[in-house]
């Protein structure tokens, strides 16, 4: 069969036939493994991004957990600290009952040993006292006596 211009048309259909075969080859060698391989390439990639999803959720999680921690702690250490002040404010109380109670005690001891002394210096006063008193009426007497003998010689001899 010949057709116009030389065609021929065995030939045209041996080149569709071969045209067919190749476009089934390289669709099955080329076309489905690309394929795959973008599809594969795409899973992959939504899984790295579902797994950064699933991970930054995680870290969220982690995250609030810890501050409710750290806010728990920071809760705890600011009662632990009140505590201490309050048991420092105690102990310091306490200190300074016991040296108002040992001034107070100090001061008593001071007093009573004050009156001690006073009493004893009054006592050795009036002991003196009572000692000048005896030497001074002894004296008076001795004077006395000896003026009024002198008088009765004087009164004797004038007689």
């Amino acid at each position: 069969m010949n057709l116009p211009l030389n065609i021929d048309l065995q030939q045209i259909l041996l080149h569709l036939f071969n045209f067919t075969i190749l476009a089934f080859g390289l669709y099955l060698l080329l076309y489905n493994p690309v394929k795959k391989f973008m599809r594969e390439r795409e899973d992959y990639y939504l899984g790295l991004d579902q797994n950064a999803v699933e991970k930054l959720e995680s870290a969220e999680g982690m995250e609030a957990t810890y501050k409710e921690k750290l806010d728990k702690a920071e809760i705890e250490i600011a009662q632990m600290k009140a505590q201490a002040v309050k048991e420092a404010q105690e102990a310091a109380d306490l200190v300074i009952e016991k040296a108002k109670k040992e001034a107070e005690d100090l001061l008593k001891d001071a007093r009573d040993t004050a009156m001690r002394e006073r009493e004893k210096i009054l006592a050795d006063t009036q002991e003196e006292i009572a000692s000048l008193a005896y030497t001074a009426a002894k004296r008076m007497v001795a004077q006395s006596a000896t003026e009024s003998l002198d008088q009765f010689l004087h009164a004797v001899k004038q007689e």
